[in-house]
């Protein structure tokens, strides 16, 4: 499920929200979309895959996410961490076995 957008980071090209088949994003004037309709994701990673500054993130276990905040995601490499794994970028080759989202499910599930 999409739990962060970096304001920081987006530039707000608003690719998120073409992209997302479920409409969970919400365009905003002269500023970063929101995430209106969270509980509209269907986890799909199309969002955090299209942007091109890595400025989201979704939880591949959103029920074992809990009080996750924004600093505690940047400081572990998540926001942007499934677009980058996925070889999505300029002078990015997938390494999906180093994912720290993989990583994390073989922990919590392995």
């Amino acid at each position: 499920m999409i739990e962060l957008l970096n304001e920081d980071t987006c530039i707000q090209c608003n690719l998120c929200v073409k992209v997302c088949p479920t409409d969970v994003f919400s365009s905003v004037p002269d500023a970063p979309p929101v995430i209106a309709r969270q509980d509209e994701c269907q986890t799909c990673f199309m969002c955090e895959l299209y942007c091109p500054v890595d400025a989201l993130y979704v939880a591949p276990h959103p029920d074992k996410l809990t009080g996750a905040v924004e600093a505690d995601l940047l400081e572990l490499g998540l926001i942007g961490s499934y677009r980058k794994i996925a070889g999505w970028g300029i002078g990015r080759k997938p390494g999906t076995l180093q994912e720290k989202n993989y990583i994390i499910n073989e922990l919590l599930h392995g």
